[in-house]
Formats: C-alpha cells, sequence, structure tokens
C-alpha cells in the first residue's frame, strides 16, 4: 500500500474510533503497514498531520463513508490459559486466602482470578478462606469487603471457612511437633532472636525436652506469660543459607480481642504454620501464592512432611501494583488518616470500591489481570493498559452528552423564526440509542478552551446545530447566525444557557510519586453540561464529547459531581 493511502486510512479509522484523529496514535500503524516511511520520520508526521486536519474537520457522516472504502483485519487476541501441573478434571480445589486486615485491591482481584479461573476450566471448587490469626490487625469490616468485592467482580465460592475457627487442632499439632522435638517454646527477647538468627547462633532454649516445652507452652496458654515473654519456634537449622530455616517462629502471644473468636484465644499461630496445614486439610490440590513467599516454601513441606500431612502443589505467581497508586496498608492508612485521601473508595487508589467508583468494569479487570497469567516477572504497569481494557468495554454502551469546560457565554444575534431553535442529536454515533431534542434559542455556554482562541469574522460550527460568526470578543463572544451548511473548520460542543447543568468532574492522578504523596493528584474540572444529564441515576456512565468518559457519583440540587473514567 502506498504512504499517502495508509495514512489516509489509518486517520479516518482513527478518527473513527477516538472522535478525533490524534497524529501520535497514527504513526505507529502506518509503519506497521508501511515500514519504509520510517526513513524519513518527520517528513511522514508531517503528512500525517495533514491529514488528520482535513479528516477532523469532516462530519461524521463523511467520514464513515471514507471509512467504508477499506478493511481492517481484526488482530484475534490469544486466551491465556491458566495450565495447572497435576490437575485432574473435576477434582481441582483451589482457595483465595486473603487475610481480612483491609480492603481489597487489584493484586487481590489478580490473586482471586488466578484461583477461579482454573476451577471454572477443569472443574473442582474454590475455597474462600480467611486467614484470620492476627486479632490486631483484622476486622470483620475486611471480611464483609472482601465477600462484596469478590461478588461484584463476579467471582463466586463453593465453601467459606475461617482459619481461626480451627485453633484446637493447630495447638494439637503444634504439641505433636514439640514430642517430635521439631519444636521448641523459646524464652529469648525478640532483639536477640533477631541477633542469633542473622549470626547463626543457636540459643539454649533449642536444648530443652519434651515436658519442659510442654510445661511452658500451657503457661502460654493460659496466661503465665505475657505478650513478648516466650514464642514456639520450628527446630530449624540455624546455620542454613535460606534464612527462613533458621528456627521460624510458629506461635506468638497476642492478646488483642478477636474479631471472631472473642478472648477465647491469646496465643496465636503463625502464616507459615497455619498456611500448610489448612491447605491439607481442607483438600486443596494447588496452592497459589505470590512470589514473595517463594523462600518460605521449604518451610512449608517441612512442616507438612513432619506432621505426616497431605502435600498440595504450590503455585506461584508475581504480585500485581499500578504505577503511583498504593496497595499497601503501610500507605494507605495514613493517607486516609490524614485526611489526604477521602477513605478506601477514593477514585485515586486501585482498591476494588475505589475502582468501581471510578467506573473500571468487573470484566476490564478479569482480562487486566488474567493478561499477566502466572509468569513471576514482578508487574507494575501504568493505568493506561487497565483503562484500555475498560473503554472497550463502556464505550459501545454509554451514551454521549455535551459539556463544557471553564464556559464562556455565547450569544447568537438575530435569533429569529427563521433559526432553528432546537437540535437533534444521536445519543451514540455508531449504535442505535435514538435521539435527544436540545433547545438552542440563542444564549448558549462554549468551552473556554475554544472560545479562546477566537477572532472577529471567524466562523465555527456549533456541533449538530448551525454555523455561527464571531462579530464581538470581550467577557463573552457574540455571532451571527451564518446558515446551516457543513463547513471547514472548528466544531464546538455547547449547552443551551436556559437549561444547561452547573458540573464538576473529578480528576484522579498518581496519587504517589516514589512513595510521596502527590499534591496535585486530584483535579477537578468545573464546567456545565446539557441539561439531559439530569435524567442520569447515580452510577451511569456517558461521553462527555470531546472531553473523555465520565461517571455520575453525586447528585444535588441545582448540581451534578462526576468522576472521570477514561478519554
Amino acid at each position: 500500500m502506498e504512504l499517502s493511502e495508509s495514512i489516509r486510512k489509518w486517520t479516518l479509522k482513527n478518527s473513527h474510533d477516538y472522535k478525533l484523529a490524534i497524529p501520535a496514535k497514527i504513526i505507529g500503524k502506518v509503519i506497521g503497514e508501511v515500514p519504509q516511511a520510517k526513513a524519513d520520520m518527520k517528513g511522514t508526521m508531517a503528512l500525517i498531520n495533514d491529514e488528520a486536519k482535513r479528516v477532523n474537520s469532516l462530519p461524521l457522516e463523511q467520514v464513515e463513508k471514507e471509512l467504508a472504502a477499506y478493511s481492517f483485519e481484526e488482530k484475534k487476541e490469544e486466551k491465556r490459559e491458566i495450565e495447572l501441573e497435576g490437575a485432574v478434571a473435576g477434582k481441582v480445589v483451589t482457595r483465595f486466602a486473603p487475610e481480612p486486615s483491609g480492603y481489597p485491591h487489584i493484586g487481590h482481584a489478580k490473586a482471586a482470578f488466578l484461583e477461579y479461573v482454573p476451577v471454572q476450566r477443569y472443574g473442582g471448587k474454590m475455597l474462600l478462606r480467611f486467614d484470620d490469626t492476627n486479632p490486631e490487625k483484622e476486622k470483620g469490616e475486611f471480611v464483609d469487603a472482601i465477600k462484596e468485592g469478590l461478588v461484584w467482580l463476579g467471582i463466586s465460592w463453593q465453601e467459606e471457612t475461617y482459619t481461626s475457627d480451627r485453633m484446637e487442632e493447630f495447638y494439637g499439632y503444634i504439641e505433636e511437633l514439640m514430642v517430635k522435638h521439631c519444636a521448641y517454646v523459646c524464652t529469648c527477647n525478640a532483639e536477640e532472636i533477631k541477633k542469633n538468627r542473622m549470626g547463626m547462633k543457636e540459643c539454649d532454649c533449642r536444648a530443652r525436652d519434651e515436658q519442659e516445652n510442654l510445661l511452658l507452652w500451657k503457661k502460654m496458654l493460659t496466661g503465665k506469660l505475657a505478650a513478648g515473654e516466650a514464642v514456639v519456634r520450628y527446630h530449624g537449622d540455624m546455620h542454613a543459607q535460606n534464612t527462613v530455616l533458621r528456627d521460624p517462629t510458629l506461635f506468638r502471644i497476642i492478646e488483642a480481642r478477636h474479631y471472631r473468636q472473642g478472648e477465647k484465644y491469646r496465643v496465636w499461630p503463625s502464616y507459615d504454620f497455619a498456611a500448610p496445614i489448612m491447605d491439607s486439610l481442607e483438600g486443596v490440590t494447588h496452592a497459589m501464592r505470590s512470589k514473595e513467599y517463594e523462600l518460605r516454601d521449604e518451610l512449608y513441606f517441612l512442616i507438612l512432611k513432619k506432621l505426616e500431612l497431605r502435600a498440595p502443589r504450590l503455585v506461584g505467581f508475581s504480585r500485581l501494583a499500578i504505577k503511583g497508586a498504593p496497595v499497601s496498608k503501610r500507605l494507605i492508612t495514613p493517607l486516609i488518616a490524614d485526611g489526604k485521601v477521602s477513605g478506601y473508595d477514593d477514585p485515586r487508589l486501585p482498591t476494588l470500591v475505589a475502582l468501581r467508583r471510578r467506573g473500571i468494569q468487573p470484566e476490564a479487570i478479569r482480562e487486566f489481570v488474567l493478561s499477566f497469567g502466572l509468569s513471576k516477572v514482578e508487574s507494575e504497569p501504568g493505568w493506561e493498559k487497565l483503562l484500555n481494557e475498560n473503554k472497550k468495554i463502556i464505550d459501545p454502551k454509554s451514551m454521549r452528552r455535551y459539556f463544557v469546560k471553564n464556559p464562556v457565554s455565547l450569544n447568537v444575534m438575530g435569533a429569529v423564526e427563521s433559526i432553528r431553535k432546537e437540535a437533534h442529536i444521536r445519543n451514540h454515533p455508531t449504535q442505535d440509542m435514538g435521539e435527544r431534542v436540545v433547545q438552542a434559542e440563542g444564549n448558549f455556554w462554549i468551552s473556554g478552551t475554544d472560545a479562546a482562541n477566537l477572532k472577529p469574522d471567524e466562523i465555527f460550527r456549533l456541533k449538530d446545530l448551525y454555523n455561527v460568526k464571531v462579530a464581538k470578543v470581550g467577557d463573552g463572544i457574540v455571532g451571527a447566525h451564518a446558515g446551516e451548511e457543513m463547513i471547514m473548520g472548528k466544531k464546538f460542543q455547547w449547552v443551551n444557557a436556559a437549561d444547561c447543568i452547573k458540573c464538576e468532574v473529578l480528576v484522579a492522578g498518581d496519587l504517589l510519586i516514589g512513595e510521596k504523596y502527590n499534591e496535585n493528584s486530584l483535579g477537578v474540572d468545573a464546567g456545565l453540561c446539557e441539561g439531559a444529564c439530569a435524567q442520569l441515576e447515580i452510577g451511569d456512565i456517558v461521553q462527555f464529547e470531546r472531553y473523555g468518559f465520565v461517571k455520575l457519583d453525586k447528585k444535588e440540587e441545582g448540581k451534578l459531581t462526576f468522576v472521570f473514567v477514561s478519554g
């Protein structure tokens, strides 16, 4: 294909898809089709810019007419299947096992889908298990938030369990390890334990016999030893290169009240102890864990071996975070406490409640997180990939509306009977969603950006209405009706002054730069939207033409608040 023809083809396609031809998004397509164009990038970009100006001046009908002359091969995306080694049809058991210590986020969504999708493929069941053995951090509020998040994502589970419900069994297993000389009670202080582990030095506690360990264990259970005075450690190898095996802690005393068990227990198992036992007892066939636990895998299997319990297969995957959007409670909690974010549903956060408020669809999250598969390569993409997935879903079903940012008044003189007093505007450029009738009585608002460059005697078009010739530029614009025939040149969104609605759009940016709070991470675009927006319900998504997709967040008397979804 010739260069000029390729440029025309992809410029028309870009204009049709994005409602405005953007040269930066066209150049890659052109070079992919005509590789030699890369030899003169400056000249190629000049040709693309000229064609973009031409196409952007055309009405939609003309763009569609010219575009019909070209065909496009649809690139078939390969569905990345989640392969599980040793999976038996109908007998796969996975578990999504979050700690209920915070609101679920995009990383939890990845883990949950990785547990859920294989069960759909192979057959079997997914368990929802709450790993709740740290009473200082866990709350029933977070349990509810996790379940609500899963339901919203479209993930179902067959059984719901709580690690804390099996405390008596854990006590039995740790006593068994003590009898087998595989665990001991250590009364060294935390600083000494840390120092010995780093220095590969065994402490005297290691030499305690079975009876002495069981006696101290009973004192831990009955309150005769306080928090910090004793822990139970695995009898590992203090000279192991894997530091995890240097006598890790299996039980510790925590006095806090538990959200589910109350004050029934004061000695709690560590994740290292509880997780392998729960996986074995619950029949899990494939236990998925993020890459951060790789060094702990050896301990996982050692505990099961010493207790003579069945071992599941461990499947590793990388964690997922979004650049500039913290998933760590260490970072989120102080931001909420200091009032820098409004709560867990602040649209700058990657929590599920925040993504939902921002207008991100569950299907987009699914496609986004599964695109990384079971890779162990750490991922911290920006928002763009998720937003692109989301746009594919919302674009075909979102009605279009007019919005003018930083509005400037426009008075069209001579609004006599011969001038159209209403506009019939399609609710969607390609889908059959009907049309709306918008009043146009001569007094309008247009965006400040559009108004800023107007000069006397210049002619522009009010989109879907008529042309206006500028008579005067000042605090507002005064113009005259200049016909209804389509013109080459500027086309502006507008709202009718008599029935427009005051609105603002919350625009989320990167909340963090590194680990530092970004003071400019939440913008507010103030303006006016057309009267038809009054019919929207909270949660509805529309596209403000030439601006972007927005979701209605709040309705007040005389004012609407939207959250920006994407461009």
